[in-house]
């Protein structure tokens, strides 16, 4: 795996949030959000990766509403594990189901 830093010597971990489909699921009301965090060294790449990522995962419709950038180690749960995933390199995908 590749890992990609900004100038400063410190990893990119981008966040996008948005919603995505599972296959069979034509309403709207039965999108799943998605929390997504990896890293890229631009969010062209981070988008693409993160396109990849729910597509292996089974998700045949996405809508990305944001992006951001981690500027320091969240200190809920969740989203240390999935950070410290990112930072391994990985793409870690949390959705939010009832």
């Amino acid at each position: 795996m590749t890992r990609f830093s900004d100038d400063d010597g410190g990893a990119n971990v981008f966040i996008i949030l948005g919603t995505a489909r599972e296959p069979g699921e034509g309403d709207a009301l039965a999108d799943v959000p998605v929390n997504i965090l990896l890293q890229a060294p631009d969010e062209d790449s981070a988008v693409r990766a993160a396109l990849e990522a729910l597509g292996g995962q089974g998700f045949v419709e996405v809508d990305l509403d944001q992006i951001g950038v981690i500027l320091e180690e969240p200190d809920d749960p969740t989203f240390e594990a999935a950070y410290e995933d990112a930072l391994a390199g990985e793409v870690a995908v949390i959705t939010y189901r009832e």
